[in-house]
């Protein structure tokens, strides 16, 4: 069993407690409060706004719509999803594609967009016949009106295998980055998205009968050092077969999540596959 972190609080999200809605075309689950969803007590977790587990079936989506001061991105869990906003019309696919212009997201893409002053964007999935399977992220930036972006980012299943990745950190420059900063968009973390947020996003694919250890605040890169929020996420990809014990010993099952704070930067959280199908787990910490 992975040694306790003393001084954490974890508590669970049962994947039956959160918000649900079939509309047909969208089978979604809210783990906050969202759409016609609401309780007063599941609103945010720090930076954290928003966390959809989504499936869209084919041929249909998310018509185009307005956000404005969030930072929005999307985990491909399985199918493919595309992304159109104002920022670049229809754009175009194929191997010469500018992933930053256009992209059609698949099975290990990270899609994020910052909504900033006012972006326009639609998410369909074109597949004839295949699901689309996502995670649909919100965050609260620290700033508002910024300018509207878009970013992609593919990471190699096989190194989610060997440990956590980091995939979505701080924007170095911080809330005072000059336009130029703002434009250059590097990460606090190397080959990262950049995030308007004191935020990092981890993910690990972790086999049965192992471990993975996520160091929260991501060994410097975050500002607030201090009262970490850090949310857990087993995604609904295996039919059950995927389970993960913390820290504390409490289990997770797939759709499942905990709330874990009281903890600080540079604390190792560690996370242990104990079902019979290896467990894809996604972190979201905050300050």
């Amino acid at each position: 069993m992975a040694q306790s972190l003393k001084h954490a609080n974890i508590v669970a999200r049962r994947s039956g407690d959160r918000g649900h809605a079939d509309h047909g075309w969208l089978n979604t689950y809210h783990t906050f409060s969202f759409a016609s969803y609401y309780d007063s007590s599941f609103k945010t977790f720090g930076a954290l706004r928003v966390l959809n587990e989504d499936r869209v079936a084919p041929n249909t989506g998310f018509p185009s719509h307005t956000h404005r001061d969030a930072e929005i991105f999307s985990y491909i869990l399985s199918g493919e999803l595309t992304h159109r906003d104002s920022m670049m019309g229809n754009g175009a696919t194929g191997a010469t594609t500018n992933k930053d212009q256009f992209y059609k997201v698949r099975r290990g893409d990270l899609q994020f967009t910052t909504g900033g002053s006012g972006i326009s964007h639609s998410e369909q999935n074109e597949h004839a016949s295949e699901t689309v399977h996502f995670l649909q992220i919100w965050a609260l930036p620290w700033k508002s009106r910024l300018t509207p972006r878009y970013h992609d980012l593919t990471v190699d299943e096989d190194m989610k295998r060997q440990g956590f990745v980091t995939l979505i950190s701080p924007l170095k420059a911080g809330r005072q980055a000059s336009p130029a900063q703002e434009k250059a968009a590097i990460p606090a973390v190397p080959n990262t998205i950049p995030i308007h947020a004191d935020m990092l996003m981890g993910a690990s694919i972790i086999p049965p009968n192992s471990s993975a250890i996520w160091t929260i605040g991501a060994h410097g890169a975050v500002t607030s050092k201090k009262d970490r929020k850090v949310y857990i996420h087993l995604p609904m990809t295996k039919s059950g077969k995927s389970k993960i014990r913390l820290p504390d010993a409490t289990v997770l099952a797939e759709g499942d999540g905990a709330f874990v704070t009281d903890v600080n930067a540079d604390d190792g959280l560690e996370i242990q596959s104990v079902g019979v199908a290896e467990a894809e787990v996604v972190l979201l910490d905050s300050n």
